[in-house]
C-alpha cells in the first residue's frame, strides 16, 4: 500500500468516527431532553417491573408510595391515571390481587383520590422506614417482611397532620417482595403481630 492510500483510509476512519461521534451526541441529547418533560406520571409508567423489579422491600415500597404520591398529587391523564394504578397492582401479592378484582380495585381507588383531591389535600411528604428496620419472620414457610411509611397530608391552609402505614409483605416464588397488605400504624403493636 502506498502513501496516498493509507492516507486516505485513516482519513475516511477519522471521517467515519466523527459522524458516529456527532450522531450519538444528538441522539443522547434528543433522548435526554425528551425524557426531561415528561411528566411525573410519564416517567414512572417508563418504569419496567419485568425487567427491574425492585429488589429490596424498602424499594418495592417506596416505588409504591411514588406512585401514590404521583396518583394524589399531579396532573396526568384518565389512562395515565389507570396505568399507574395497575402498575401499583404488579406490586401486589397474589393473594391480594385475588382479594380486589382488578377493574373495581382501580375505580375505588380513582373514586379515593378524586374526593382526596376535591378536598384540597395534598401528600406532602413520604418517608419510609430504612432497610435496617426491615423487620422479616418466616410464618407457614414463606417469607415476610414488616416496613413503616410515614406520611404528611395537608388540607387546604391547615397545617400538615402525621399518619403511618405498616407495610406487610411477602417473598413469591421468584423471590420477589410482594406487598401482602397493610394497615394503619397505629393499630400494629410494636414487635409485630
Amino acid at each position: 500500500m502506498n502513501k496516498k492510500t493509507k492516507a486516505l483510509i485513516v482519513a475516511l476512519i477519522l471521517v467515519v468516527v466523527g459522524l458516529v461521534g456527532v450522531y450519538t451526541y444528538f441522539v443522547g441529547k434528543a433522548r435526554s431532553e425528551a425524557t426531561a418533560t415528561l411528566s411525573p406520571a410519564q416517567k414512572l409508567l417508563t418504569t419496567d417491573l419485568e425487567r427491574s423489579y425492585p429488589g429490596t422491600v424498602r424499594e418495592v415500597v417506596k416505588l409504591y408510595t411514588e406512585i401514590e404520591k404521583c396518583l394524589h398529587n399531579e396532573d396526568y391523564t384518565e389512562e395515565e391515571g389507570r396505568q399507574l394504578a395497575l402498575m401499583a397492582r404488579m406490586l401486589y401479592d397474589d393473594e391480594l390481587l385475588e382479594a380486589n378484582d382488578e377493574e373495581l380495585n382501580v375505580i375505588r381507588w380513582m373514586e379515593e383520590i378524586e374526593a382526596f383531591k376535591k378536598a384540597k389535600r395534598r401528600l406532602t411528604g413520604v418517608a419510609v422506614a430504612a432497610a435496617a428496620n426491615v423487620e422479616t419472620f418466616t410464618e407457614d414457610g414463606h417469607s415476610f417482611a414488616r416496613i413503616s411509611c410515614g406520611y404528611t397530608v395537608r388540607e387546604g391552609n391547615n397545617p400538615s397532620k402525621s399518619t403511618s402505614r405498616v407495610y406487610l409483605l411477602r417473598r413469591d416464588e421468584n423471590r420477589k417482595w410482594k406487598i401482602y397488605g397493610w394497615e394503619s400504624g397505629d393499630k400494629v403493636k410494636p414487635g409485630g403481630n
